[in-house]
């Protein structure tokens, strides 16, 4: 006899102990319907409420979900990626040798390290699926029916090869690519064609953020109306009635509109990309991505300083030359600060630089590094996003002359402008991106754009 996810989440002898209280009433009447299984009267009541459809009538083939933090999506994740791996057959369209593979897609290592704690401690919960285990370790799972559950971080590259059953995209608002800057719809793209076979289904649970992005455009395509795809929408309380309501209030009360996208399950209003590729495509040289030292000029440079981990110590070094502001170099490194700093002096020493700005990091360790090897280092008069504010100008009109760097490039577009409402408006990165290329060049550029004109026109053009 098959087993439902109805069965999976209220059948005492699977997983009723955890989902089949009052508490995930909102989940099972969700994911009840997604499958297409009748609902009761009550369960009915939700699913108008979360997805704006009358009743199902058929299962659906792809589930995107919008629910505030706290709303039990990790859980609800887990339960699936158990489900579809442990209580589905799918050995008739296999080969031999062949296995399904339910892929769990996280935005970061952290992120896919608790997913998969869910998944494994589901299973190992229950004797019966306990049992089931064939190998186990800290990233995949294999079943003895011929499936896998495996987890990733989110990149394109994760899903070649694969045969999937189902992929689950956990909170696919903020998944970040140093490499690309769309990793949502690229992965999506890929996932599909790698679901083929089986009839895969996919699924994507996320607390919305902006505008943008795969979640946005299918909310925006399909929230409410007929079809394969369904878009759910929901606050986090709608979804976990456990949350206490004054976690909430406190939420609103200290920034109303980060709160209605945490916990209210509302897209950002108030974040919009900063710059767009088109503009910066528009001031980005084809080559070379480092123009040496010319005598005839006056050299400016920029750091922003790092002291270690994932951020980048940076530095942009360029000239003026008829009102254009030429970024002639950027170099970009990690490892021991002092040891970058003596290696960035020497390289505007070969710049005839002497003097820099830097960017407000880590006190006066940074200059004073920077003095050691003969560099006088000011901090910028301005903060990060006073620098970024007023860049922008000279790049939409074309002041500036870029260097094809990609990485540098895709931290521009993934700025963002936030308004507050006071009418402030402030520039800094996504969640979970980088910006320390982008910053080096944007103090550059605003610190210097505006000095003395150096002649002569460059004999490049």
């Amino acid at each position: 006899m098959s087993v439902s996810i109805r069965d999976a989440m209220t059948d005492p002898a699977l997983f009723g102990g955890q989902f089949g209280g009052d508490s995930f009433a909102a989940w099972r009447a969700l994911l009840a319907g997604f499958y297409g299984l009748p609902l009761d009267q009550d369960e009915a009541t939700t699913w108008r409420e979360v997805t704006k459809r009358p009743a199902p009538t058929a299962a659906h083939e792809e589930l995107w979900l919008v629910v505030g933090r706290r709303g039990g999506k990790s859980q609800a994740a887990a339960l699936l990626a158990v489900f579809e791996a442990a209580f589905q057959d799918y050995t008739d369209r296999l080969s031999p040798g062949e296995v399904a593979t339910v892929m769990v897609l996280a935005a970061d290592r952290k992120q896919a390290r608790a997913a998969f704690r869910y998944i494994s401690g589901l299973l190992h919960s229950n004797p019966m699926l306990e049992r089931m285990i064939v190998r186990e370790d800290k990233e995949s799972i294999e079943l003895s029916n011929r499936t896998a559950i495996e987890v990733h971080t989110a990149s394109f590259r994760a899903v070649r090869g694969y045969t999937v059953a189902c992929c689950i995209a956990d909170e696919i608002s903020f998944w970040r690519s140093e490499d690309s800057a769309n990793p949502d719809s690229e992965i999506i793209a890929a996932i599909r064609p790698a679901m083929a076979t089986l009839g895969g289904k996919l699924l994507a649970l996320s607390s919305p953020y902006a505008r943008r992005g795969e979640l946005w455009e299918t909310y925006r395509r399909n929230f409410g109306q007929a079809g394969d795809v369904l878009v759910a929408q929901a606050p986090s309380r709608v979804m976990n009635p456990t949350l206490p309501q004054r976690v909430v209030t406190q939420a609103y009360h200290r920034d109303e509109a980060s709160a209605r996208a945490e916990y209210g399950g509302q897209f950002r209003n108030d974040v919009e990309t900063f710059v767009s590729r088109e503009a910066l495509n528009a001031v980005t040289r084809s080559g070379p991505l480092v123009r040496p030292y010319d005598n005839r000029y006056k050299y400016y440079g920029f750091v922003d300083p790092a002291g270690g981990g994932a951020d980048e110590f940076s530095m942009a070094i360029g000239h003026l030359e008829d009102g254009l502001l030429c970024v002639d170099r950027l170099d970009a490194v990690k490892g021991t600060p002092a040891a970058i700093t003596a290696d960035f002096a020497d390289i505007l020493a070969g710049y005839g630089i002497r003097t820099i700005n830097l960017d407000k990091y880590g006190g006066s360790w940074p200059a004073d590094e920077f003095l050691k090897c003969g560099i006088q280092a000011e901090h910028s008069p301005k903060v990060r996003s006073e620098l970024y504010i007023d860049s922008l100008p000279a790049i939409t009109s074309e002041r500036v002359e870029l260097p094809p760097d990609d990485r540098m490039a895709h931290q521009w577009t993934m700025l963002e402008r936030r308004t507050s409402r006071a009418g402030r408006d402030s520039v800094d990165h996504a969640p979970g991106a980088h910006d320390d290329r982008a910053n080096a060049v944007a103090g550059l550029i605003a610190l210097n754009s505006q000095a003395k004109k150096h002649r002569p026109i460059r004999d490049w053009l």
